[in-house]
C-alpha cells in the first residue's frame, strides 16, 4: 500500500512531468520523421535524388519529359536481369522514368525465373540488363549493348577510349515507337550514284522511329503521298529536268527534303541547283578552304569546323558544346531577297576569312589565288516556305557528304549524326524526338597539391573533431555549474 502511494505521489512531481514531456516530444519527433520519410518515398526520384554527375547522367532531357508528359496509357519496361547483377546506372535511370510518369511501369524479369520470357521478343542472345518496352501489341527490344557507346578515335594515339551512356535515347525512342501507330516515312532517292546510309546512320534513323524506303523517280510518276521526307544523299550526277519537276511539285504541296551534297566533280548540277535557287539558295563553285585556324581541324584547311547557328535543329549541339566536322565542302549563298513566303536560316557557317578554291578537286595550294571566291559561306541551311492552304515546305541542305560519314561523326563525338537526326525530326515536325545525346562516363578527378591535401587532412581529421569536442566540454561544464 505504501509503495502504491509513493507511485501515485511521484506522478505529480516536477521531474515526472519533465520526463513525460520528453517522452512525448520523442514520440512526436519520431512520428514526424516517419511521416516525412513516407512522403519523401512517394515523391518522384527527380525530387529526392540529386544528380551530381558532370554530364547529368541521371537527368532526363526535355525531349524525354515531353514524351512522358503526353502518355495516355500504360507503358511497360521489362528489365531482363538476374538478381544481383543489375546495372546500377541503368537502375537509377529507370527509376527516373517511373518517377516521371505514373503510366511507366518498370518490371523486372529474372531469366532464371522466367527462362522463356525474352524469346517472345528476340531470337538472339539475351544479355543481362536488356530491356523490352511494350504497349499493347507493339514492342521494341533493346539489347544491353545498345545502352553504351564507345569512342575509339583516340585509341591508336593515346591507347584510351571513351564510354558514353546512351540508354535514355534508346528508351525514349522505344516509348515513342510503341505509342505511335503511324511512323513517318523517309524515301531515299536512287539512280544518281547516291550514297547508302551506313549501318550506324540507318540504325539511328530507325531508332528515331522513321521508316526507310527507296524511290526512283525515273520509274515513279511522282513522289509518293506517304513521303514525310525525301532524302537525296550525295548524288554523283544531276537529276533530270523531269525529276526536278516531280520534286518541285512534291515540295509545293508541303513536302520535306533533306539534301546532302559534295562539290560536283564533273560540272554543276544544273537541274538540282535550279531547284534550290527557286528557294533563294545557290551553290558556289569550288571547295571551301578556311583561313581561320579556329574553324578547321588537324592543320588541314578543308576539314571544316563551322560555326553553329541558332535553330531548333542545332540547339542541342550548341548547348552541349559539340562540333560538326565537314570535309570537302561547297559554299552556299543565301539571297538577300528571298522569294515571297520563304525564310532561310544558316545552320552552319564559315568564318569571314574563308574562301572557295574554284580549282575544285584540282587545287594545288591552300593559298588564296586570283579567281577564288571570298566568303563567308553557309555550309548548312534550313528553309521554310509557306504554301496556301497546305503545310509549309521544309528543306535542309548540307553541302558536304562528310555529314554522313561514320568516321567524321566519331571525330566530333557524334555531332554529325546528331545534326542529321535533328534535321529529320524537324522536317517530320517531331521536335520532341530531337536526338538525345549520350552521356559521357569519363571520370573527372580532383587534383590538388600536396600542401592542399595536407591542409584538408588537418581540417577534417584534427581541427573539426577537436572543435566539436571543445564545444561538448564547454556545454558539459556550463550545465554542471548551473
Amino acid at each position: 500500500m505504501k509503495n502504491r502511494k509513493n507511485i501515485f505521489s511521484s506522478i505529480g512531481t516536477r521531474s515526472f512531468r519533465v520526463g513525460g514531456y520528453s517522452v512525448a516530444a520523442v514520440v512526436i519527433v519520431l512520428a514526424i520523421a516517419v511521416a516525412l520519410n513516407a512522403f519523401a518515398a512517394a515523391l518522384p526520384s527527380k525530387y529526392t535524388k540529386l544528380d551530381t554527375t558532370a554530364s547529368g547522367l541521371y537527368t532526363l532531357s526535355d525531349q524525354t519529359e515531353t514524351q512522358l508528359a503526353v502518355l495516355d496509357g500504360e507503358v511497360e519496361i521489362y528489365w531482363i536481369v538476374q538478381s544481383g547483377r543489375e546495372d546500377s546506372t541503368l537502375a537509377s535511370l529507370l527509376d527516373r522514368y517511373s518517377g516521371m510518369s505514373r503510366y511507366v511501369k518498370v518490371i523486372k524479369k529474372d531469366p532464371d525465373v522466367y527462362p522463356g520470357f525474352a524469346q517472345q521478343y528476340t531470337n538472339g542472345r539475351v544479355y543481362n540488363n536488356s530491356l523490352v518496352v511494350c504497349r499493347g501489341d507493339r514492342y521494341r527490344y533493346i539489347d544491353y549493348n545498345e545502352l553504351y557507346e564507345y569512342d575509339y578515335s583516340d585509341y591508336y594515339t593515346t591507347g584510351s577510349y571513351s564510354q558514353s551512356f546512351a540508354a535514355e535515347g534508346a528508351i525514349t525512342g522505344a516509348i515513342g515507337f510503341v505509342t505511335n501507330d503511324e511512323l513517318p516515312v523517309m524515301y531515299t532517292l536512287m539512280g544518281h550514284g547516291e550514297a547508302e546510309l551506313s549501318t550506324a546512320f540507318r540504325s539511328s534513323v530507325e531508332k528515331q522511329n522513321i521508316e526507310l524506303k527507296e524511290l526512283s523517280l525515273l520509274t515513279a510518276e511522282d513522289v509518293p503521298s506517304d513521303a514525310d521526307v525525301l532524302l537525296i544523299a550525295i548524288p554523283q550526277s544531276d537529276i533530270s529536268s523531269g525529276e526536278a519537276d516531280k520534286i518541285a511539285a512534291y515540295l509545293k504541296k508541303g513536302g520535306r527534303m533533306l539534301l546532302v551534297t559534295d562539290p560536283p566533280k564533273d560540272g554543276p548540277f544544273t537541274n538540282l541547283w535550279a531547284l534550290m535557287s527557286s528557294y533563294g539558295v545557290a551553290a558556289n563553285d569550288g571547295i571551301v578552304v578556311e583561313a581561320d585556324q579556329n574553324n578547321y581541324a588537324w592543320g588541314t584547311p578543308y576539314y571544316l569546323l563551322p560555326d553553329i547557328g541558332s535553330h531548333s535543329i542545332t540547339a542541342p549541339l550548341a548547348d552541349g558544346g559539340y562540333y560538326v566536322l565537314l570535309s570537302v565542302a561547297q559554299g552556299l549563298s543565301v539571297s538577300d531577297t528571298l522569294p515571297e513566303g520563304v525564310s532561310a536560316t544558316q545552320l552552319l557557317t564559315t568564318s569571314s576569312s574563308a574562301y572557295s578554291k574554284t580549282a575544285g578537286y584540282g587545287i594545288t595550294t591552300y593559298e588564296k589565288e586570283e579567281g577564288d571566291i571570298d566568303g563567308p559561306f553557309a555550309l548548312g541551311v534550313a528553309i521554310t516556305a509557306s504554301n496556301s492552304g497546305m503545310d509549309d515546305t521544309r528543306i535542309v541542305w548540307i553541302s558536304s557528304g562528310a555529314l554522313l560519314d561514320d568516321e567524321s561523326s566519331a571525330m566530333v563525338s557524334g555531332g554529325n549524326q546528331d545534326l542529321f537526326l535533328n534535321a529529320l525530326s524537324w522536317m517530320c515536325e517531331q521536335e520532341e524526338s530531337i536526338s538525345i545525346h549520350s552521356k559521357n562516363l569519363s571520370y573527372e578527378y580532383l587534383t590538388m597539391s600536396s600542401s592542399a591535401a595536407s591542409a584538408m587532412t588537418a581540417v577534417t581529421v584534427w581541427l573539426l573533431p577537436a572543435l566539436f569536442l571543445g564545444i561538448g566540454v564547454c556545454v558539459h561544464l556550463r550545465r554542471k555549474h548551473t
